[in-house]
């Protein structure tokens, strides 16, 4: 059974409320990982979902579970711009990525253009809302590595 990761940075624990213009979603997180979880199980496989809004913790996550599992999908949130601590975790473990923004990053402000992430992601998935995890899961699940 495959084994993927899911992890949220800082402030998506609001998803659902927060400028619900920009996100475009009623979903919380919460429901979010519950349709995530559904959608893994029918497919043999688990997802380990996570989400801080600390970036120690967010590196914590991904330094003690990436080594026993098959890819990582993360929203680093705003620390897609700012991270390279967080960057240099993933890797560290060596472990598949792939990064997904539920906004399009390149319609908003000049400086959410630039991603710490992008380079080390087998694919990046943005401005399609919450499908983009659905479609970061579909990847993990159909391809082998």
């Amino acid at each position: 059974m495959k084994k993927i990761l899911i992890v949220n940075g800082p402030n998506l624990n609001l998803l659902g409320t927060r400028e619900p213009e920009i996100y475009k979603t009623s979903w919380d997180l919460k429901k979010l990982e519950e349709e995530l979880k559904k959608e893994a199980h029918s497919n043999s496989a688990e997802i380990v979902f996570f989400q801080s809004n600390s970036e120690a913790e967010l590196i914590e996550f991904i330094q003690k579970e990436a080594m026993n599992a098959d890819g990582l999908i993360i929203n680093p949130g705003g620390l897609t711009h700012t991270s390279v601590s967080l960057r240099d975790a993933i890797l560290a473990t060596k472990i598949k990525t792939v990064e997904v923004h539920i906004s399009n990053i390149f319609k908003r402000e000049e400086f959410r253009k630039t991603s710490y992430f992008s380079d080390i992601s087998e694919g990046v998935i943005t401005g399609l809302g919450i499908s983009g995890y659905f479609f970061a899961l579909d990847f993990f699940i159909k391809n082998k590595f």
